[in-house]
């Protein structure tokens, strides 16, 4: 059962995973809360984004690990939901690796100008607050997609409406929530995973890729753990012309990349749904590669 748990999980794509990891541990903190009688709070201690610099200097960890722990039932379920739907979207247009950019670097985004906001502004100065939850990082890749494909229609209940209006309309609602004087930091902390998702997005549709740095430092980071192999014995053969083969791989690979290109360009224009089974086939597959 183990293997086939595990099997299970293996075929998740990342948004799922995550899903996955964010419920696994809000149920667990409460098992061993009740099971050990410990406050969920003081376990929750560890993990959230403290306010004070001081503080986070030294749990450095919590710029991150915020994200994962929710509040109550309607926190994860509502996050969950959103990264779920929002997910899906993304894994149409992109593959696991830009999506984790996204994720990761709104939620130390969001955190970030968490930490800057109890510090500077006077009506939050002096107030004990700190932050956990993943709203960050699903709004910086709900709006990463409304930047990237505005045009793209999504189904809401009995309508069609265009994804840059819902973008928009999550904005205004933390926009409003803070006017309003309720969890001013928390609403602070998803428009900076907002402006995360947007800026990411505006540069990448002009070539520049602002995630590649954050990529790189996960591979490092990886390579860490990784136990060294040693390469088995290989028999060479020699090849009549490498340099044809190069030729026709690039060729293939620049046709490739102008078939995505083709059809990125059609969903900005009429929507997703204005594409064919074929090309919905073809972008999901690349997304996979």
């Amino acid at each position: 059962m183990a293997v086939n748990l595990k099997y299970q999980f293996a075929r998740l794509n990342i948004a799922e995973k995550l899903i996955v990891v964010n419920v696994l541990i809000f149920i667990i903190t409460r098992l061993v809360a009740v099971l050990f009688r410990i406050d969920v709070d003081a376990i929750v201690h560890w993990f959230e984004l403290p306010k004070d610099f001081g503080t986070f200097i030294m749990q450095p960890w919590s710029i991150v690990t915020y994200a994962f722990f929710h509040g109550d039932f309607g926190h994860i379920f509502w996050n969950m939901i959103m990264l779920y739907f929002t997910g899906r979207i993304f894994m149409n247009l992109f593959g696991e690796r830009k999506f984790v950019n996204v994720y990761f670097l709104g939620a130390i985004f969001g955190g970030l100008l968490f930490i800057v906001s109890y510090n500077i502004f006077p009506a939050l100065i002096g107030l004990n607050n700190s932050l956990i939850g993943a709203s960050a990082a699903v709004m910086a890749v709900l709006i990463f997609v409304c930047t990237y494909t505005p045009n793209q229609e999504v189904r809401v209940i009995f309508f069609n409406v265009k994804l840059w209006h819902v973008g928009v309309v999550f904005v205004l609602i933390d926009l409003f929530f803070i006017g309003g004087g309720v969890n001013i930091g928390g609403r602070l902390s998803h428009l900076g995973g907002a402006f995360l998702g947007y800026f990411y997005a505006s540069q990448l549709t002009q070539g520049r890729d602002i995630g590649s740095g954050f990529s790189n430092l996960l591979d490092r980071i990886q390579n860490l753990f990784k136990k060294e192999k040693k390469a088995p014995l290989k028999t060479v053969y020699r090849k009549p012309s490498s340099t044809t083969v190069h030729k026709n791989a690039a060729s293939d690979k620049e046709k490739h990349q102008r078939q995505i290109d083709i059809i990125l360009d059609k969903i900005s224009k009429s929507g997703y749904e204005s594409l064919s089974k074929a090309e919905k086939d073809f972008l999901f597959k690349a997304g996979k590669e």
